[in-house]
């Protein structure tokens, strides 16, 4: 451990998906957050894996260069590399995981892997001044153990029960695809660019979230599934098509606000269901879906209503990124659960 700072010194790297990233943390304090954005997809209408890893490849050492310029460090100061080792896109976990095991190694200094969904949870730990964690003073920003989070993405809807910083328990899954694939696909179907999303969100505000009626899946115990609803929805857009080729343009709000109110229904109505059985009421938000602003505003009107507290992420730490990668690192490093260069990235990655 270096002189210069308090705090271990943790270089973070994600690439799981789309995004390069790479960050620099003095425990669980942020000096830097870099992300390089793939404009590349929105040609296409979705990531497309090859061009992925191709973005990566290219923007991989820059990223990271910027990310200690700015955290203000050498190299030499780094204490050790974590690195997204699954679940996400292969060639494009390839980039980030070769880089971080050369930049390990040439450094001296452990390998830390890192699953990206728990990254996601521990994102609430970021600390933007010296960490209360450190000093004993908890504070209201962080989450207290044992807690609930909804972890909501592109790819992946689950309700975690978390113990403690690295014991997570899956106890709700989706049986098929995510919330935030649901939106997308939701939003291809509207002639919507993508990212569809992020524009879903921004039309639902100027809608009637009641106007449009649309099926919740029936499905037992704290599991989800989306599949049917994209279903029903892409036979109510065809069937309204038939008679009306404007229907769309005409309604675009009203269909975003309420597809957007069933989605949301749908995820809440698990999550309390999931408060009740397991008697917690410290609940959590994360992943990318967690920056949707229906979401947001309905969970603080649950929360009011159950007695919950809630910890909702900032907007930066609810896309990918390598912030979460770090601090979960730097929890990894204080147990010294060091990974081996024999590391291989893993598309899918239990917890």
């Amino acid at each position: 451990m270096n002189n210069k700072h308090t705090n271990t010194i943790i270089l973070g790297i994600e690439t799981s998906c789309d995004e390069t990233s790479a960050a620099v943390f003095s425990g669980t304090v942020m000096l830097s957050n870099v992300i390089a954005t793939q404009d590349v997809h929105k040609n296409y209408g979705g990531v497309v894996p090859e061009l992925a890893s191709r973005e990566h490849q290219k923007n991989i050492i820059p990223v990271v260069a910027e990310a200690i310029s700015t955290a203000g460090i050498s190299k030499n100061d780094i204490d050790a590399v974590a690195f997204t080792r699954g679940p996400g896109l292969p060639g494009s976990l390839m980039v980030g995981v070769s880089f971080a095991k050369s930049f390990a190694l040439a450094l001296g200094v452990p390998l830390i892997e890192i699953n990206h969904m728990q990254a996601h949870v521990l994102a609430h730990f970021i600390a933007s001044s010296p960490p209360a964690l450190e000093s004993g003073l908890r504070g209201e920003i962080f989450p207290s153990f044992p807690f609930l989070c909804l972890t909501v993405s592109g790819g992946h809807t689950q309700i975690v029960l978390v113990s403690d910083y690295l014991a997570m328990k899956v106890i709700g899954n989706t049986l098929d695809d995510a919330a935030g694939e649901a939106f997308d696909k939701a939003a291809k179907i509207m002639g919507i660019p993508y990212p569809g999303g992020p524009l879903i969100d921004k039309f639902a505000r100027e809608g009637n979230p009641l106007r449009f009626s649309f099926p919740e899946p029936q499905v037992e115990g704290l599991n989800f599934s989306f599949s049917g609803l994209k279903t029903s929805f892409l036979y109510f857009i065809k069937k309204q098509l038939q008679t009306d080729s404007g229907f769309i343009e005409k309604n675009k709000n009203d269909l975003c606000a309420s597809l957007q109110h069933t989605i949301v229904t749908i995820l809440l109505k698990k999550l309390s269901k999931a408060a009740e059985q397991t008697g917690i009421s410290e609940i959590a938000l994360a992943g990318g879906v967690s920056a949707n602003s229906g979401l947001r505003s309905a969970l603080k009107t649950l929360a009011e209503k159950k007695k919950w507290s809630i910890y909702i992420p900032p907007m930066q730490y609810c896309t990918d990124n390598a912030a979460m990668i770090a601090v979960a690192g730097y929890f990894k490093f204080l147990k010294k659960d060091f990974a081996e260069q024999t590391a291989s990235p893993l598309t899918r990655m239990q917890f």
